[in-house]
């Protein structure tokens, strides 16, 4: 099978032309070829397929073998494949993944994608439909902001958190530190992605806000952990930080992987990311 290894902010996925490359047991072949150590190594792979919706799909899967509805970084890296690679001339362009159609503006140079900006659309608030089950939540207060779940880590270490959840397209969790350097991810991200308030598991994005303009994230991604970068938890962040009165609605938001430019526009309530998008190696893999 060909692939090409792509990332955006150090968020790497694996990415097959699924117009010519015919996969069966798509989740055992994720997991192999995710693996760091014996397989080509990403945090996932992503199958780019023709669409009767949209100019092209985007099939995304975890590193685990789990199948996910949207990805920030990876449909940035699906834009600059279909371009630079001759599969069409569009900008901008539509991608269509896990039921929803985005809209992608190429930003080029030297005739080659090297930025990207994309209509991520409207922020989901509504419980029912991030999902989040609110009857978890330890407080009595209403909707999704700034609610309180108690966190067991099974090692007898219990805490309180507030987050505020958002879904673009796949459910997140937002949670402010006074310094993402700070937290211990590999303990405390397990417990976020599958505390009972989120039925479909969780991504969990801890933020350290530096002014009006400008926060840190760190993110652990449900399926796969601790990320480099994740750009619907970078668009779900901003979200939260306007809707605590922590930021404004344009702010730089700085990743472990690089940053990533987020707008929540007020006139049609649409949040815009801009961000780089990488080829980092061609191949052949025997399946």
């Amino acid at each position: 099978m060909k692939f090409v290894k792509m990332q955006g902010c150090g968020n790497d996925y694996i990415y097959v032309d699924g117009s010519k490359e015919k996969v069966d047991n798509k989740p055992e072949v994720v997991r192999r070829l995710s693996d760091r150590h014996f397989g080509i190594g990403g945090d996932g792979v992503i199958f780019i397929n023709p669409s009767d919706e949209a100019d092209f799909e985007m099939e995304m899967w975890n590193a685990d073998g789990t199948r996910s509805e949207m990805c920030g970084n990876g449909i940035r890296c699906v834009a600059k494949y279909v371009y630079d690679y001759g599969l069409t001339d569009k900008n901008p362009v539509k991608i269509i993944s896990g039921g929803s159609v985005k809209t992608l503006t190429l930003h080029l140079k030297d005739g080659k994608v090297d930025t990207v900006t994309v209509n991520m659309g409207a922020p989901i608030l509504e419980p029912e439909k991030i999902p989040v089950d609110s009857t978890q939540f330890a407080d009595d207060k209403d909707g999704i902001k700034n609610r309180l779940i108690k966190l067991d880590d099974n090692k007898g270490n219990k805490w309180d958190c507030n987050v505020t959840c958002v879904s673009m397209g796949n459910p997140h969790a937002v949670t402010y530190v006074d310094s993402v350097d700070d937290v211990d991810m590999e303990n405390i991200g397990p417990v976020h992605e599958h505390h009972p308030a989120f039925p479909k598991a969780v991504n969990t994005e801890f933020i350290q806000v530096l002014d009006d303009k400008h926060q840190r994230m760190r993110v652990w991604e449900r399926g796969t952990g601790e990320t480099l970068a994740c750009g619907t938890g970078a668009c779900a962040s901003v979200v939260s930080s306007v809707l605590n009165g922590r930021t404004g609605r344009s702010v730089t938001v700085s990743l472990p992987g690089g940053d990533l430019f987020i707008e929540w526009k007020e006139e049609d309530n649409c949040v815009y990311m801009t961000g780089p998008a990488r080829v980092v190696f061609e191949g052949e893999v025997e399946l």
